[in-house]
C-alpha cells in the first residue's frame, strides 16, 4: 500500500468510502499494520459510524477506550508480561476445548493457514507461543480500540450489543480503506488494562480491536478464511 505523506492527503483519500456491498465483502481481519496512526479527523468518522450501532432498548452500553503513543507500548510491555508469567485475568470464561463441529474445524482451519503464513510448524510449540503474542504487540497497529461494557444479567445482550458495536466499527474503517482486527486475547488482560488505563472495576473488558494501515507485505496478512455459502447457515420458513 502507497501511504500518503501528509495527514491532509491521508483523510482525503479516508474521506472517498467505499459503497456497502464493496466494504461488506472485502472487509477482512488484518494481522499486520503499518506504524502510521488514522489521524484524528478520519478517527472521529469511524468513532461517530460506531456510536449509531443499533443496541438492545437503545441502552448503547459500549465504553470504548482508544490507546495509543506511550501508553500504548506500556500497555503492550505489561501485556506481555504478564502473559509470560501466566497472570490471565479475563471477566468473561472462553474455552475453545469447548467449540463442536462444526465450528471446530473452522477454527482449527484458522489456526493452521495463520501459522503456517508466519512459518511456525504444528510442533514449534516456542514459534506458536511467539505467533500468538504478537496479539499482545497489536500486531503492529499504532492504536488499539478496548471495547468494555457493563454487566447485566447472563451478559448475552450487552454482550451482542458490543459485537453490533464492534462491527459498525469494522465496517467503517473497511469503507476508508483501514484494517482492524478483533481480539478475544485481549480480553484476557482485563485487571490488567483496568489498573493502567484506571478504568473502573465496573466496567467489563469483552474484547479489544487493533486498527490502523495494512501492511500488505507483512506475513500474517497472507491468510484469507473464505467462508460457508449462505445456504449452510440460513434457513427459509413459509
Amino acid at each position: 500500500m502507497t501511504i500518503p505523506k501528509d495527514t491532509a492527503a491521508f483523510t482525503l483519500a479516508a474521506s472517498a468510502t467505499l459503497s456497502l456491498e464493496e466494504t461488506v465483502r472485502t472487509r477482512r481481519s488484518y494481522r499486520g499494520f503499518l506504524p502510521t496512526p488514522v489521524p484524528d479527523a478520519v478517527l472521529q468518522e469511524v468513532l461517530q459510524d460506531a456510536q449509531n450501532a443499533p443496541s438492545n432498548c437503545n441502552t448503547q452500553p459500549w465504553h470504548t477506550h482508544i490507546v495509543r503513543g506511550a501508553k500504548l507500548a506500556e500497555l503492550s510491555e505489561a501485556m506481555h508480561s504478564d502473559n509470560d508469567a501466566g497472570r490471565h485475568t479475563p471477566d468473561f470464561s472462553f474455552d475453545m476445548d469447548e467449540y463442536v463441529e462444526p465450528y471446530l474445524g473452522r477454527q482449527k482451519a484458522q489456526g493452521k493457514a495463520y501459522f503456517e503464513a508466519m512459518n511456525v510448524m504444528r510442533a514449534d510449540m516456542d514459534g506458536r507461543h511467539r505467533a500468538a503474542a504478537r496479539n499482545l504487540s497489536f500486531f503492529g497497529a499504532p492504536q488499539v480500540a478496548l471495547l468494555f461494557m457493563p454487566s447485566f444479567g447472563d451478559n448475552v445482550r450487552v454482550g451482542g450489543d458490543i459485537g453490533m458495536y464492534g462491527q459498525t466499527f469494522l465496517l467503517s474503517l473497511a469503507a476508508r480503506r483501514l484494517g482492524g482486527i478483533p481480539q478475544t486475547m485481549l480480553g484476557f488482560f482485563a485487571g490488567t488494562v483496568r489498573e493502567l488505563l484506571a478504568i473502573p472495576e465496573t466496567q467489563k473488558l469483552l474484547f479489544g480491536i487493533s486498527f490502523g494501515y495494512p501492511d500488505e507485505e507483512a506475513p500474517g496478512n497472507r491468510v484469507r478464511m473464505d467462508r460457508v455459502p449462505v445456504s449452510e447457515s440460513v434457513t427459509f420458513h413459509s
